[in-house]
């Protein structure tokens, strides 16, 4: 693909992160190198770009996806997260600009967005393709999560049942503050905090982390994606939600049950070379790091 026919779309959240700067780096780049940006008209009006024959204007963020080649992501992980939910149907490759906090997906820094970009413009580069976690519930309504779903009440002062089955065989019934079911991707999300294990992404696995449990001995259990994993909420005193990827739901009607597997779907991101996901545990989790030698 020659450098005047690549379009690279970008989407961001600037009510949230500080992309500005972000952005006019990449149209400086753009410009360069005759490579086309695409953005949504209500990101400008935030971020009032220079006028540049290399800027293209969509309606909408899905209109940028459709347009472009590769996609940028300038913002955090719930930029991502924003970005794999309404591209999932049709991907394209996404590199992810940390302008957040952590950024377990935005592995490239505001500093390194020009190299970050040449090699893209290049092609080189790899796909790490994250896969969903798929529920389907008794009505046949799917639902999709590249990091979690979550089963959790309402209110504050009690808590809640919740069982689940995999394969047929009975796990546990949970009696908790809730239930994370979550992909190796979302294993440094909620699931880190609620203290689960970190798991490598492509590990084919499914990850069940009960929040707050009553009995201490309930821990989080990992099992294989390629069977079904079942959970059920019986009637109960305590309003469910039951949400994906932090898209709520409030169940109304008990029981509510699911049947969640690892999705045919996936999620491209770009690993540029020299990237690799333990560095980035390390960095993002300061491993290794004595806080007591580190200058101020």
């Amino acid at each position: 693909m020659s450098a005047t026919s690549l379009n690279i779309g970008v989407i961001a959240n600037p009510k949230k992160y500080e992309v500005k700067s972000v952005f006019e780096t990449a149209l400086n780049w753009a410009e360069s190198k005759k490579v086309r940006l695409s953005v949504s008209k209500s990101i400008c009006e935030l971020l009032n770009p220079k006028k540049s024959e290399n800027l293209i204007f969509t309606e909408t963020d899905q209109e940028t996806i459709q347009l472009s080649d590769i996609v940028v992501v300038m913002g955090g992980d719930g930029t991502i997260l924003y970005t794999a939910r309404i591209s999932k149907e049709a991907p394209k490759p996404v590199l992810g600009v940390n302008s957040g906090r952590l950024g377990f997906m935005t592995n490239t820094q505001n500093e390194d967005l020009v190299e970050a970009l040449e090699q893209v413009r290049t092609g080189n580069y790899t796909l790490d393709r994250r896969h969903f976690l798929k529920a389907v519930d008794k009505s046949g309504n799917e639902f999709y999560a590249l990091n979690e779903f979550l089963f959790t009440r309402t209110d504050t002062t009690s808590m809640i049942n919740i069982s689940a089955e995999y394969d047929g065989a009975p796990i546990n019934t949970y009696w908790a503050d809730g239930l994370l079911v979550a992909s190796p991707t979302g294993s440094t999300a909620y699931n880190l905090s609620s203290g689960g294990p970190i798991v490598a992404p492509g590990s084919g696995v499914i990850l069940l982390t009960p929040i707050n449990p009553h009995t201490l001995t309930t821990r989080p259990l990992v099992v294989s994606a390629d069977k079904a994993l079942t959970v059920k909420v019986e009637p109960q005193s305590s309003n469910i939600l039951f949400s994906y990827d932090g898209i709520v739901k409030e169940v109304n009607t008990l029981p509510f049950q699911v049947e969640i597997r690892k999705s045919k779907i996936a999620f491209p991101l770009i690993q540029l070379p020299g990237q690799n996901y333990f560095d980035t545990l390390r960095k993002k989790l300061m491993w290794g790091q004595d806080s007591r030698r580190m200058k101020n």
